[in-house]
């Protein structure tokens, strides 16, 4: 197994303030293929654009909306960060912003290997795929991922058709349940969604239902296996203690999103290494509402990050899932992928 030395040349967080006027932003560090932004200064929906739909073709996290064209919202990719426009949700005068930023391939390409052909910008090295296809609503129908690996995590979306929700299918809740990335809900037991099938390494399975194959609908899913020493998806249990839940992720952590799986109305939370600078109090965001940024106690650590809230990440006997990538692999290549001695 391959380990990423270098993080930062796969996902990275930027930070910036808005000017009210065009502003091409650098330093990522990369040319992204996915940037998800949010206003941590004031309530502003959250944006998310992906270079397979294309520039000013928006999406919003915290709302069950379709794809919207916003000319002045992220308007270019460039070969080492992204440009936007005026629109307040981008770019505020004064207002402060987080924007995340995945590579995808820098390109697309035609993937047949399931029963609908779809279009995908894939880093198998990352393992990370934008995927878009036309959904026909037919029970069991295959899309091909192009990971060459078995996704842990997928966002899954309908682009246009109207308003559903966006379906997140995650490996510690497994095929026969989803949870709504735009919503507090507890995970749902639909068939439509997946149709009770585990993604494989070429392919993922969707039902009937409209928000994974919307007939005659232009669906995007986004779609995370995972890597050693880059990425982790998995669960842990709260202890409602401030000496709280410890996850080990096998990395220090750039980003960090969990959700409670186990308790309705809790909030799916965001933390990172740029707006988070000190441990213990540490900065969120909501991906399910538009909310300024909050604070929580959680720590990032070397090896992964311990949830220090008696409520929030860390409810007593409560279950949780999380996605998180790296900042620093706590193994490289040059260890040969195995944990020092200190770390037992």
């Amino acid at each position: 197994m391959s380990i990423i030395d270098k993080p930062s040349d796969y996902f990275n967080t930027k930070l910036y303030t808005g000017t009210g006027s065009e502003l091409a932003l650098t330093g990522v560090g990369f040319q992204p293929d996915f940037t998800w932004i949010k206003g941590r200064s004031g309530a502003t929906e959250h944006v998310l654009t992906d270079s397979v739909r294309g520039v000013t073709k928006e999406l919003s996290s915290n709302d069950d909306g379709a794809e919207e064209t916003v000319a002045q919202g992220l308007t270019a990719f460039g070969s080492d960060g992204f440009t936007v426009g005026t629109d307040g949700s981008y770019n505020t005068s004064s207002a402060t912003y987080a924007s995340w930023n995945w590579l995808g391939a820098n390109g697309t390409a035609s993937n047949g290997s399931g029963s609908i052909t779809s279009t995908v910008s894939a880093n198998t090295t990352s393992g990370f795929s934008i995927v878009t296809y036309t959904g026909n609503a037919s029970a069991g129908a295959t899309l091909g991922h192009g990971l060459s690996a078995t996704p842990k995590m997928m966002l899954i979306k309908r682009a246009t058709g109207g308003a559903t929700q966006w379906v997140v299918y995650h490996v510690s809740t497994g095929n026969t349940k989803a949870l709504y990335l735009n919503t507090t809900a507890t995970p749902l037991t639909v068939t439509g969604f997946f149709n009770n099938t585990t993604p494989t390494s070429s392919v993922f399975t969707v039902g009937t239902d409209t928000a994974c194959n919307g007939d005659g609908n232009d669906m995007i899913a986004y779609c995370f296996a995972e890597k050693q020493g880059y990425s982790k998806f998995g669960s842990y249990t709260g202890n409602g203690n401030a000496d709280g839940t410890f996850v080990y992720t096998g990395f220090k952590p750039a980003f960090v999103m969990i959700k409670n799986s186990s308790h309705a109305g809790q909030y799916w939370e965001i933390f990172d290494n740029k707006r988070n600078t000190f441990n213990v109090n540490n900065n969120k965001l909501y991906p399910n509402a538009n909310l300024a940024e909050q604070q929580e106690n959680f720590d990032i650590v070397s090896n992964g990050f311990k949830c220090r809230d008696t409520g929030g990440t860390n409810v007593s006997g409560n279950t949780y899932i999380y996605m998180a990538f790296a900042e620093e692999p706590f193994v490289t290549s040059t260890t040969n992928g195995s944990i020092p001695a200190t770390a037992r």
